[in-house]
């Protein structure tokens, strides 16, 4: 890994980071927003249910919210098939589904999240309830910075990499804080997106119901 003088995301450092972070939200959902509107329409079109898919993430220091993802399932899917694990020939991912995981435009609405203030542009993943509870003392460390739509393990392997190496580059990303490290990653995630086999990892199946990237690997229920 480079060299890089930590810094850390505290103090004056975070607050800039909050503000450039909401600043750019608003201004990609504005750019964005014809686009998001005909996908919510190709959604509703294409099965019933709602448009956004919900559910309970742990962010900085443990505070809990709601992520918006545009919804990829038919409705229910939790308690029908693989409950909620999810395969990449899933038959439970709808059409429009299946166009929205394979790009990650259905983490686009997270955008609103930022907005909020519960997550940045660049930073951990948000994990699930269930994950967080079984971290380890170090592990716990990832949750010193808001979670954020793409990260330092995102671009470093994404889901080849073991859930122990994405939490220790997460928390390499948090002691080794610089604008410069947040340019590099915002830069280098459109190619880690180009890399269709990091969207399921290895195995071709992701451990929590929703996620293309976000916990493939974790330790199950």
């Amino acid at each position: 890994m480079p060299d890089w003088r930590p810094t850390g995301l505290t103090g004056a450092a975070a607050r800039r980071k909050d503000i450039v972070d909401r600043l750019a939200a608003l201004i990609v959902l504005a750019v964005l927003s014809p686009m998001l509107a005909a996908v919510a329409l190709a959604i509703r079109a294409d099965s019933p249910g709602p448009v956004f898919y919900r559910e309970t993430r742990v962010g900085r220091n443990g505070r809990r919210f709601r992520i918006f993802k545009f919804r990829t399932m038919v409705d229910g899917a939790e308690f029908i098939g693989l409950k909620r694990a999810v395969s990449r020939d899933d038959d439970r991912i709808t059409r429009v589904g299946k166009w929205l995981r394979l790009t990650s435009a259905d983490e686009i609405p997270q955008l609103l999240n930022v907005v909020r203030g519960e997550m940045s542009i660049v930073g951990p993943r948000p994990g699930v309830s269930h994950q967080a509870e079984r971290y380890t003392p170090r592990q716990r460390r990832r949750l010193e910075a808001k979670p954020g739509l793409t990260g330092w393990a995102q671009v470093n392997g994404r889901n080849s990499l073991t859930w122990e190496e994405r939490i220790e580059l997460d928390i390499w990303y948090i002691d080794h804080w610089t604008p410069w490290l947040e340019a590099r990653i915002v830069l280098r995630t459109p190619l880690a997106l180009a890399d269709k086999e990091g969207i399921y990892g290895a195995t071709g199946v992701t451990t929590d119901l929703g996620e293309t990237d976000d916990l493939a690997g974790a330790p199950p229920d």
